[in-house]
């Protein structure tokens, strides 16, 4: 919509119709020193056109970064048939569909929605949706601690591997409601969290266990023995996953003997764009005996009284309103615009697409991997397969490589040492199905140039005789 300013002669004529000498007269009951009087810094208005160029020049002046950061937000391309479908009124000014009658095409995009989630973690039933990956995964815990009758502990085993942002996150969230959550460590050859990890607690009543597929290092955990261990001890289990990963590996309703119990993750992978920090959505499956259990939203499929297909509101948690912290939850709205994206953007994609996306991606990691581990100094931190996130060990402290590398326009990666300062100077990289062959070599070439010039700096220099 345009925004179109008032004239002078406006200004005039609204002042005459309420009676008022002029615009100060409105406000003469605040006192003049309350007032911050001009705002002499403000430069004077320019015109459409001077504006347009001068954003132009600024865009220019920020460059074309190379992003070969992951760490849990990921440069995906998203076609362009996304955005301008999920942008059309219909969907991006749609609010919560309490009335089925007059919601139809937003309760139908949001059943597609869950149909493919369910598809593509193998669970049995998908809300719609959640606020992001880690509010996701407190959600699961709270969930996994109300449906788990077995246990009294309410005691939740979570991997180090898991992000430590979500870690934070979900003690933020759960620590005060009596749930206890209890690190574990991760193997320091593999990055992964070792199933003989868990021997400490199999005597022990414990409520969940959280298992990331792959985990924050991209190293790709044992699931199936995960999984099992927590069936044969009474515990839940919570995966926390890649949406494109599930592409090609083995989705948790098939891990181990009978499947995870509950699955969440971020969900902006499928669609959402890296725009400044959000906002992004989370995603959470469960097997259909706990579904009384899941916050949020289902929307489930019927037939009218003239047997016409329809959707509606099958199961919500309205009960959040009114017996707040007794609630089952307390989300009040989703990330609804973002679902629609990611909905359009799977249909588009289809099952084969985002298996080439996800294919496209582990082999651009590798070659990444190969490229930069050919500098002198730089190595693997872990031997475990990966997805499409490496650990590497740099010869230098991260911050300052990461530095000089923005400088020449390439985001390196997310340095490791604030989460994991045991790993040394440690950067996390990832390589996208977006990264090309040059890209990689451009990321070489500099990264190979900043390790050679610190390593020549510190070298002493012989005296001439």
């Amino acid at each position: 919509m345009p925004f179109i300013p008032h004239t002078d002669e406006d200004v005039r004529a609204m002042l005459e119709a309420i009676g008022a000498e002029s615009i100060e007269t409105l406000f003469d009951e605040v006192p003049g020193a309350l007032r911050c009087g001009g705002l002499e810094a403000v430069p004077p208005g320019m015109s459409e056109m001077e504006v347009g160029r001068l954003m132009q020049a600024r865009a220019r002046e920020d460059g074309q970064p190379l992003c070969f950061i992951g760490a849990g937000a990921y440069d995906h391309h998203i076609p362009a048939a996304v955005w301008q479908l999920a942008a059309r009124g219909e969907f991006y000014t749609a609010y919560t569909p309490y009335q089925a009658e007059a919601s139809q095409g937003t309760l139908q995009l949001l059943y597609e929605y869950q149909s493919m989630m369910t598809a593509l973690t193998a669970m049995d039933v998908s809300n719609a949706s959640l606020y992001d990956g880690a509010s996701a995964l407190a959600e699961a815990v709270l969930m996994a601690v109300r449906a788990n009758r077995k246990s009294k502990s309410r005691r939740v085993l979570v991997p180090r591997t898991v992000h430590p942002a979500y870690r934070r996150a979900v003690q933020a969230i759960v620590g005060y409601q009596g749930i206890e959550l209890l690190d574990l460590p991760y193997d320091p050859a593999g990055g992964h969290t070792d199933p003989a990890a868990l021997d400490d607690h199999a005597d022990e009543d414990i409520a969940a266990l959280v298992i990331p597929q792959p985990n924050f290092f991209g190293v790709l955990e044992e699931v199936d023995v995960l999984t099992d261990w927590a069936a044969a001890h009474g515990a839940l289990s919570i995966a926390v996953v890649n949406p494109v990963a599930l592409a090609l590996l083995e989705p948790p309703g098939e891990w181990g003997a009978n499947g995870a119990d509950i699955c969440c993750g971020e969900g902006q992978p499928l669609g959402a764009p890296l725009t400044s920090g959000g906002p992004y959505f989370g995603f959470l499956c469960c097997r259909q005996s706990f579904v009384r259990q899941m916050p949020g939203r289902i929307v489930g499929r019927t037939v009218d009284l003239d047997g016409k297909p329809g959707f509606t509101l099958t199961l919500q948690a309205r009960e959040q309103h009114i017996r707040r912290s007794k609630a089952t939850s307390n989300i009040c709205t989703n990330q609804g615009l973002m679902v629609t994206a990611a909905t359009i953007h799977m249909a588009l994609l289809g099952a084969e697409g985002l298996a080439r996306v996800a294919a496209a991606s582990h082999a651009n990691t590798a070659r990444l991997v190969e490229r930069l581990t050919g500098i002198e100094g730089v190595e693997p931190s872990f031997d475990r397969p990966a997805f499409h996130e490496r650990v590497l060990r740099l010869p230098a402290p991260v911050k300052d490589v990461l530095r000089s590398l923005a400088a020449h326009n390439v985001l390196g990666g997310f340095d490791l040492h604030d989460d994991y300062p045991e790993l040394g100077d440690a950067l996390l990289v990832c390589a996208t199905e977006m990264r090309t062959g040059a890209d990689i070599d451009i990321y070489y070439e500099k990264l190979e140039r900043i390790i050679r010039m610190r390593s020549e700096s510190r070298c002493p220099v012989e005296p001439k005789i």
